[in-house]
């Protein structure tokens, strides 16, 4: 234990530092450069805000907008990479090439109709582990029962696909067990099927519906519910009337993340999809892949996913705003 001496010891040794920076910020309080300065930028709420706000937007501007800006204008030039005595020149031909082949189109729909289903199923499975732990387990417990949950996404997607391989294979550990217990003398061909790529990609985006649910979840108060059940409200009709309605911004957040990055996913469906199962990335992806100049190709049909997916999550927002609305009033 330390005694006093050692203490003012102590003391003593760290006042020259304290000392020492107390002293260079009246220096630079004191300098006429840096007061100017600090009157302009400072001298009302706005420019405070703005001072705040420019490297956040140069940010987001620089890292995300940036890159699909310039992918779009790719999209529009007849060539990628620039050549050697070749001007690129704008043109429409790059998404016009989108609608002149029913190979394009079909894993552009296909890819719709799989993130819509898996987004459904990844809701149908994880509101109930969302609500067993918001509601049914203690408070100490539930980061202890979230942290279990996101070990597995610690690890990187080709991982926890090959994860979903080692299961699913002919070899892999669920026709072990079906062929163990007799139920099936020869392996289930699994693997590269919707089932399979159904089942990566629910596994795979299953923590981005679980935590939008808790977090909607846990914030309804319990005493809602034993209102309800004091005015004789069954269980089924508190879930309908409280629960279901009071957790519907979780619902719209998880589906669109979930819808979002199933629409995405490139390496998951080459891994566990087959050729009956082709999604527009894989698509996308041979553009960039084949020798030559397809990139402006692949941008165009980049920016159409893209339009596309927003569109998508802005219509169904949109309708649970009104759903919402409705309910409320």
């Amino acid at each position: 234990m330390a005694t006093a001496s050692d203490r003012r010891g102590q003391q003593e040794m760290a006042a020259p530092a304290t000392r020492g920076a107390r002293g260079a910020w009246t220096r630079l309080n004191a300098n006429a450069a840096y007061r100017r300065a600090s009157d302009v930028l400072l001298s009302s709420d706005r420019r405070r805000f703005w001072l705040l706000a420019i490297p956040a937007l140069a940010w987001m501007f620089g890292t995300h907008l940036g890159p699909i800006l310039s992918m779009m204008r790719i999209s529009f030039l007849d060539s990628y990479p620039p050549t050697a005595g070749r001007v690129p020149e704008w043109t429409l031909e790059n998404y016009l090439l989108f609608f002149q082949a029913p190979n394009y189109i079909t894993p552009f729909l296909r890819t719709f109709a799989y993130s819509t289903c898996y987004t459904l199923l990844t809701l149908v499975i994880m509101y109930p582990v969302a609500y067993f732990l918001a509601k049914k387990l203690r408070p100490s417990r539930q980061m202890l029962f979230l942290l279990l949950l996101l070990v597995p996404f610690w690890v990187g997607e080709i991982v926890r696909t090959y994860a979903i391989m080692i299961l699913l294979g002919n070899r892999g550990f669920v026709n072990i067990v079906l062929m163990g217990l007799g139920l099936t003398s020869r392996p289930i061909p699994f693997m590269y099927t919707g089932f399979s790529l159904g089942m990566g990609l629910v596994y795979l985006t299953s923590l981005y519906m679980l935590l939008p649910l808790y977090a909607a979840l846990e914030k309804i108060p319990r005493n809602y519910l034993e209102a309800a059940d004091d005015l004789g409200a069954g269980s089924w009709t508190r879930f309908r009337r409280i629960t279901l309605p009071l957790s519907r911004d979780g619902i719209a957040s998880g589906c669109v993340l979930v819808f979002l990055i199933s629409t995405g996913y490139y390496a998951t469906p080459v891994l566990l999809g087959g050729p009956s199962t082709t999604v527009f990335a894989e698509t996308i992806a041979g553009f960039f892949h084949v020798a030559g100049d397809k990139w402006p190709e692949g941008a165009a049909f980049s920016t159409i996913m893209l339009i596309a997916s927003l569109a998508t999550v802005g219509l169904f927002l949109r309708a649970m705003g009104r759903r919402s609305g409705n309910i409320l009033g």
